[in-house]
């Protein structure tokens, strides 16, 4: 990687840090110490350097802020289809950026695959531009200035690292392929058995209207984010607006012999499919995801009930205030 910087400097680091904080699975950390160590070694204008990784940093930003004002919380279906990781950590980036909105931002830029879901949530909750362009600003500078300048500081360390790296040659550069290949084979077959569990278990739109008018004892749980039901304040007629965390033990809350349908706001239903299969694990013999969510339910003309608003917190004005 060093010898890339030093036959195409900026333009590599450039188009690197902005495929890394767009979403893309690469490692930052080894590009940026690279550049600091070349800038150390008087190779690369380290001025040039931090301009350009702040830029593609903020580009990436202002890429899916975009994306996340136009289309809203659906953007995250697109971001999914290029993630190997499970689609609830969508769910978690929408209750750390509740809890931090625009700070969250901020942190996001050293979590890999977490940025584009922050800059999407700021713009789906529509943060407004010159607080995200703050946020995004001070990320971008402290990821590029910690990593950039860690190398710059250790440049002679580093350039031995490198130099050992060129003797170790093709071994290490193959050692290193088969690791990343693992992971990834890893990542793909954990995503593949997850889907496969929720395609059995799931049940359509369509066949759950179909239970209910025929008075079936159905029990309809809404696992969505506060973020989710303050975007669409309503439900399904007759639905219980449950945490999953107090779904840790569900016979707690829903009598075991019940059956059960759960449904959420995330991709491929996966909150739903989780707390599912978590439940059929210690004894329920009837859970199912709901297909699509409630969004496939309202498409289908589905009829549903408004969610009258929780009173006013003081998190809720400041976030009303940052929104403003």
């Amino acid at each position: 990687m060093p010898d890339l910087l030093v036959q195409y400097g900026v333009a590599i680091l450039f188009a690197w840090a902005f495929a890394v904080q767009s979403g893309m699975p690469l490692p930052a950390a080894p590009v940026l110490l690279g550049a600091g160590a070349l800038s150390g070694s008087g190779r690369m204008n380290l001025a040039l350097a931090l301009g350009a990784t702040i830029i593609a940093a903020l580009g990436a930003d202002v890429l899916w802020y975009a994306l996340g004002r136009s289309v809203g919380l659906r953007v995250f279906g697109t971001l999914c289809r290029f993630s190997l990781d499970p689609d609830s950590l969508v769910r978690e980036a929408k209750e750390r950026f509740l809890s931090h909105r625009g700070r969250y931002l901020i942190l996001a830029k050293f979590l890999p695959g977490l940025n584009p879901l922050a800059a999407g949530l700021a713009g789906a909750a529509s943060l407004r531009p010159d607080r995200f362009l703050i946020y995004a600003g001070i990320g971008a500078l402290l990821w590029a200035g910690a990593w950039i300048v860690l190398g710059y500081a250790f440049s002679d360390a580093i350039g031995l690292v490198a130099t050992w790296a060129s003797r170790v040659g093709t071994p290490l550069v193959i050692v290193l392929a088969a690791a990343v290949t693992v992971y990834l084979v890893l990542k793909y077959v954990r995503r593949r058995r997850f889907l496969v569990h929720l395609r059995k278990a799931r049940i359509m739109p369509m066949a759950l209207k179909r239970r209910l008018e025929a008075g079936d004892p159905l029990v309809i749980v809404d696992l969505r984010t506060a973020l989710d039901v303050e975007a669409a304040p309503y439900k399904i007629p007759g639905a219980r607006l449950i945490d999953p965390e107090e779904l840790k033990h569900p016979h707690r809350t829903i009598h075991r012999d019940s059956e059960v349908v759960f449904y959420c706001a995330e991709p491929r239903e996966a909150t739903s499919a989780q707390v599912a299969l978590r439940a059929a694990a210690i004894g329920f013999h009837n859970v199912h995801p709901l297909s699509g969510g409630l969004e496939a339910w309202r498409q289908a003309g589905f009829p549903v009930e408004r969610i009258k608003p929780p009173a006013p917190d003081v998190g809720r004005e400041e976030a009303s205030a940052e929104r403003s």
